[in-house]
Order: C-alpha cells, then sequence, then structure tokens
C-alpha cells in the first residue's frame, strides 16, 4: 500500500489556531493539560485514577444494558467488563448521527481512537484502554445529518419526522428512510462489496425503529471485532452523575463565565473563538421538544414554551427528571469526562478549538481535563489517479492548492513562452527609484506623480500578465481540463475528500481491504496529512 503525507500547514485547510496547537505554540499552553505524547499520559492516567468506583460500575450496568440486543463481538464485551476495572481508561470520540455515517472523516476519527488505545496499550501493558465512540444522540441539527454524498449525488432523508429540527435527533423515527434506500440500492450497484452496503443500510435503518439504535448497529456492524465501545449517554442513570454539575450551571452559570474569559484570551492572541457560550449551556428535553433553558430574575423559562420554574422548582426537575436536562457544545465535553474513566478526546479542528476554550471551566468544577488529539486526515486515490498526477506533474503538496492557483502554475510550467513578468516589474521600480531620487533633489511635488505613473505601469504589466496567461489557457484548454478533472475529482466540491464523500464510494470498490488499510497505516500520533492509494498497478 503506498502512502504519503504532508504536513497540515501545506495543505491550506487548517486554521491558525490548530496549526500552533501542533507547533506546540508556547502562547497556548495555558489553555491546556497535556500535548499527546505517549510519554505523557502516564500522568494523566495519574490524575484520572480518582475517577469514581461508582461512576464505573454504572456507566458498565448501563452499557451492558445498550448492548443487550446487539450482536456483540467478544472483544466488545471483553472492554465493556474491563471498564469497571480502576486500571481501565477510555479515548474517545464523539459524532453526530450522520445518515450512513455521513461523510469519510467518521471513519477516521474511530479509526484514530482505536488506534491510539493500542499505542497506549504497548507502552503501557500494565493498562487497558477502551476506545469510545460517543453517539451524539441529543443534537438537534438535522439539516447537518440528514444526507450523505454517493458518486457526486446527495442521498437526502426528504421525507423526514414531523418533529426533525426541534427533536433531539436520536429519538428520529427511520420510518422514512425507505425511500432513501431505494435510490441508494439503485446507485451502489452490484457485486460483494455492494450487497454488503446494501444490506447494512437495510439493516441498520428499515429494522431499527429510531436513529439511535441504526447508528448504534451501523457503528457496532463497522467496527465490533476492534473492541469499539458506543455509547448513548442519553441515560437517566448517566445523567443522574451529571447533577451537581448540572446544577450549579443553573444557579451559578459557572460555564458561561470561565468560558466568556478565555474565549477572550484566545481572541487576543488573534483567534477566531469556535463557540460563545450562552449564560445557561443547558437544554430541556421532554416529548421530542429540545429547547435553550433561560433565566431571568431568579426565574426559568424553557424558550418559545409556556415551560417555566422558580429557582426551588427547578432543582426539584433536576433531581427528579435529570434525563430532561441536556447539556450543549460547551457543557458536552464536561458530562463526558464525569461519566467515563476518560484520558484523551479525539475529534477535528473545530472540535478541538472549542475544547481549547474549556480548561479553566473544567478546573472550577474540580474535573480533568483530558488530552487533546486531531484526528487523522486522509486523502484516498486510485493507482489510475496516482500515475496522472505523475503524468501532470503535480506533487502532492500542489493538489492542495485552489484550483485557479493549481492551474495557473501548471500552465506557467508547460508554456512555450514566460508568463512571469516579475523580472519587468523588479526592472520597472529601479526605473523608478531613479526617478524618485530625481524628485527629490529638484522639486518634492513631482513625488506624488511619479508614484501614481509607476502604480499604473505595474498595474499595466499585471493586466498583460493576466491576459497572456489567459491567452495561454486557450491555446492549453486540454492540459488544464484534465487538471481540473483530477482535482474534481480528489476534492469534490473543491473540498477535502474526507468532508464530502460517503465511505460507501470506496467500499463499493475495495470493500474490507478499505478498513484494514486505515487501521495499519494512521498513526494518531503522527502530525501528518495522510495520502492513501488504493488498487494495483
Amino acid at each position: 500500500m503506498p502512502t504519503d503525507c504532508i504536513p497540515y500547514k501545506e495543505t491550506n485547510y487548517f486554521t491558525d489556531l490548530i496549526l500552533d496547537y501542533l507547533s506546540e505554540k508556547e502562547e497556548l499552553k495555558a489553555f491546556y493539560n497535556r500535548f499527546p505524547k505517549l510519554e505523557n499520559f502516564k500522568a494523566q492516567m495519574e490524575e484520572k485514577s480518582s475517577f469514581p468506583r461508582k461512576n464505573r460500575e454504572i456507566l458498565v450496568k448501563v452499557l451492558k444494558e445498550q448492548y443487550s440486543g446487539l450482536d456483540t463481538s467478544e472483544a466488545t464485551r471483553k472492554n465493556i467488563e474491563a471498564l469497571g476495572r480502576t486500571k481501565t481508561f477510555t479515548v474517545v470520540t464523539g459524532h453526530q448521527l450522520n445518515l450512513f455515517t455521513g461523510p469519510l472523516y467518521f471513519l477516521y476519527k474511530i479509526v484514530s481512537t482505536i488506534n491510539l488505545t493500542r499505542n497506549l496499550k504497548k507502552k503501557y501493558p500494565e493498562n487497558d484502554f477502551v476506545p469510545v465512540y460517543w453517539m451524539a444522540t441529543e443534537d438537534h441539527d438535522f439539516e447537518e445529518i440528514n444526507f450523505f454524498n454517493l458518486n457526486g449525488k446527495k442521498f437526502q432523508w426528504a421525507n423526514a419526522p414531523r418533529d426533525a429540527g426541534n427533536a433531539a435527533v436520536g429519538k428520529l423515527s427511520t420510518a422514512g428512510l425507505k425511500d432513501v434506500f431505494k435510490l441508494f440500492s439503485a446507485e451502489i450497484g452490484g457485486g460483494k462489496n455492494s450487497d454488503f452496503l446494501r444490506e447494512l443500510f437495510k439493516s441498520s435503518y428499515l429494522e431499527h425503529d429510531n436513529l439511535t439504535e441504526a447508528t448504534l448497529h451501523l457503528a457496532n456492524k463497522l467496527f465490533r471485532e476492534e473492541g469499539l465501545v458506543i455509547l448513548d449517554a442519553q441515560q437517566k442513570e448517566l445523567k443522574e452523575l451529571f447533577i451537581p454539575y448540572a446544577k450549579n450551571e443553573l444557579l451559578k452559570q459557572i460555564s458561561h463565565k470561565t468560558t466568556k474569559t478565555t474565549a477572550e484570551k484566545l481572541n487576543q492572541l488573534g483567534y477566531k473563538v469556535q463557540v460563545n457560550p450562552r449564560e445557561i449551556n443547558l437544554f430541556y428535553l421532554k416529548n421530542g421538544l429540545r429547547e435553550r433553558i433561560l433565566e431571568r430574575d431568579d426565574e426559568y423559562f424553557v424558550h418559545e414554551t409556556e415551560i417555566h420554574w422558580s429557582r426551588a422548582d427547578i432543582q426539584k426537575e433536576l433531581m427528579n427528571f435529570p434525563e430532561r436536562f441536556s447539556p450543549n457544545v460547551v457543557l458536552r465535553p464536561l458530562y463526558q469526562e464525569v461519566i467515563l474513566p476518560n484520558l484523551c478526546y479525539i475529534g477535528g479542528g473545530g472540535e478541538l478549538a472549542y475544547w481549547l476554550e474549556l480548561k479553566e471551566y473544567f478546573e472550577s468544577e474540580q474535573v480533568v481535563f483530558p488530552v487533546l488529539l486531531l484526528r487523522n486526515s486522509v486523502l484516498i486515490q486510485s493507482k489510475k489517479l496516482e500515475k496522472k498526477c505523475a503524468r501532470l506533474n503535480i506533487s502532492k503538496k500542489e493538489l492542495f492548492l485552489k484550483q485557479h492557483e493549481l492551474i495557473n502554475r501548471k500552465v506557467r510550467q508547460i508554456s512555450n513562452i514566460d508568463i512571469d513578468f516579475s523580472r519587468q516589474k523588479e526592472h520597472l521600480v529601479q526605473q523608478f527609484q531613479q526617478m524618485y531620487e530625481l524628485a527629490e533633489h529638484t522639486d518634492k511635488s513631482f513625488l506624488g506623480a511619479v508614484k501614481a505613473q509607476e502604480v499604473k505601469q505595474l498595474k499595466g504589466l499585471d493586466n498583460l500578465e493576466k491576459r497572456l496567461l489567459k491567452a495561454q489557457k486557450r491555446k492549453l484548454e486540454d492540459e488544464v481540463n484534465r487538471i481540473a478533472e483530477l482535482q474534481n475529482e480528489l476534492f469534490p466540491n473543491k473540498s477535502l475528500q474526507e468532508r464530502q464523500t460517503n465511505f460507501s464510494e470506496i467500499y463499493a470498490e475495495y470493500g474490507k481491504e478499505l478498513f484494514t488499510v486505515l487501521l495499519k497505516e494512521l498513526n494518531p500520533l503522527e502530525a501528518d496529512f495522510k495520502i492513501l492509494t488504493f488498487g494495483k498497478e
């Protein structure tokens, strides 16, 4: 399996915040606990060893109940049992309940998580490490999850449930997905790999009642042999463990006070703030409703409803029905670390950006802040496309350029005339320097006129260069089209493949090899963008 990689900073797809985090920039060290290096996990384990035994017992009980009706592998059963022991820790990734996994990076998140647990086991054999996929069952961003892309086509959950958009997506009925299955089944074609995908969709979405059950079945089917543990945290017994923190949120609004300060510090350092916290970062869940909780003059309200409580009554509601209180993006990380013996969270750039706002909040609640690790990023290409790149003399780094930049660069390289007027511009600037000196010694009022003339002539050279480049593009139309077609195939919608393409497109061609290669090649501790080439010579 040919593999290659390029540094994240050369892809032009990652923010300064993430690039600076990866380079361990000094100014950012105050915003996280430990950098993700194998040797740093020893101290992380020591700090997390205070995780309560009671929480472990409840976690194992809930997981056994969730897996009771599932075809569970021996590896997953052992991992669930291991979570009851004090020397067992988790590595977690979280993801929305995207239809049929959504974009490819769903796989990369989970593979990164599995592989880190394996690395940790080699380094610390006396401990056990369990990969966990946290299902975002309480999200309500239906428009973000109701489709996937296959072969350049969008397969969308069109006849969605009536409460979609307001309810927690995990409870949404899958009854309306038969039409999507018919379209997908026709598109995916024939063959053993396509038959597997067809059956996977059918058994996940047409044989389970809601999106949580469907996603649990799907993820388990794909990763059961790797011992992946999948968690739906929307459970009363788990929420009971979070009651003290939810109470602090309602009465003291600690998350808002601490994360607002941290966000301001990040902003002062020149970074874009990922999440702006609300005063109360809890939603209320009941009968298909998921809406924000607001506070005004010691009275609590559910946004756009008639539901309201006094200060005393909302505390009673929390004690009696903790499952009705749903943490948003700011509180969910704390909830995760309260109910899991977790060492590390693995996520994409956007996720790590909001985690970096939370360290002070964790400290104020006396909860151990996890190690933060950027998931692996991957570009998958066929051997055929690799050969096309070679014929067109396109390097790995050039592949990641904006398309107009790539085409302009290649046109300049393959043209039999020089389209770079840099030397002429330098010569012109030197000539005008002499004119500036002349004006300086004669009449300084001419300096403005000289400057205007310089700008005019430089602009003229720019226009000539652009016109010549445009003419060469027409002359080299065939080469330009081939370059554009190649990049469009690898970067659909002019975006990273991993953010657009569904895994079924790759699996239909390569089958189980896709998972075998990812598990072999992705090392989450290597901070490079991977390029994997599939297929025979």
